[in-house]
């Protein structure tokens, strides 16, 4: 499976990483059984499913504030995805 992903263009022509690598690895992980490495390898790739997850649901079955829990879904992953992003980059400078 891993022979299908698709290449980082951001780090093919700038070479650094972008918010985004480690994704399609991580998803890889998962469907491999491998949850920590998974997590490891993109963070927020748990949350994400749940977003994914929570949106997929709203289409179907009305629930209560969800514009609020979207956002905070929404929110909760952001943080995630840049704070993750911020600690990967300092140890690869150091």
């Amino acid at each position: 499976m891993e022979e299908y992903m698709l290449p980082c263009l951001n780090k093919k022509l700038f070479g650094i990483d972008c918010l985004g690598c480690g994704i399609q690895r991580a998803a890889v992980l998962l469907f491999k059984g491998e949850f920590v490495a998974a997590f490891h390898m993109y963070p927020a790739i748990y949350t994400l499913l749940l977003l994914g997850a929570f949106l997929l649901l709203s289409m179907f079955v009305k629930i209560p504030y969800v514009k609020q829990i979207k956002y905070g879904l929404i929110a909760i992953n952001v943080l995630i995805i840049v704070i993750s992003y911020v600690i990967k980059m300092n140890t690869i400078m150091e």
